[in-house]
């Protein structure tokens, strides 16, 4: 799928505030959203598990390299986000990182890596720990490796 149909095809969350730093994001083209994390947000479009339309949501993203890692907190709830589900039934992605739009592979960190990659998360951004106080389960990491890169 090429991006100008990924673009056109995108459903947004449903939820108000993320629509707004959707539209922000899309405005200004990432320069100017009202989010307490926004030079670190992007937005990422994933596959719907159920529905296969594809969903855009804005999250946070700590980069690692030529990769981005992003932080499936959902706030501390006690249930995963719906993007984490969507891409983990599908790992193929898109990712819009201010002017720069690009189609990437989910990958769930795990073990060792998950380990040392959510000390750097929570040094950068100390809330992600509340987050995971707030929670019995392992708030995910997924690392979003550039297609072709």
């Amino acid at each position: 799928m090429n991006l100008n149909d990924v673009e056109k095809q995108a459903v947004d969350s449903p939820h108000q505030w993320a629509r707004q730093h959707i539209d922000q994001y899309l405005a200004s083209e990432g320069q100017n959203v009202d989010h307490p994390l926004a030079e670190r947000l992007i937005l990422l479009y994933t596959k719907g598990k159920s529905s296969g339309k594809i969903r855009r949501v804005p999250v946070a993203h700590l980069p690692d390299g030529d990769d981005l890692i992003v932080i499936a907190s959902k706030g501390g709830a006690p249930q995963h986000p719906s993007w984490f589900f969507n891409l983990r039934n599908d790992p193929q992605v898109w990712v819009r990182n201010k002017a720069d739009f690009f189609e990437a592979r989910a990958e769930i960190l795990g073990g060792d890596e998950h380990a040392t990659m959510w000390a750097r998360v929570v040094r950068w951004a100390p809330g992600f720990q509340q987050y995971q106080d707030r929670t019995d389960r392992q708030i995910p990491l997924v690392r979003l490796k550039r297609v072709g890169a």
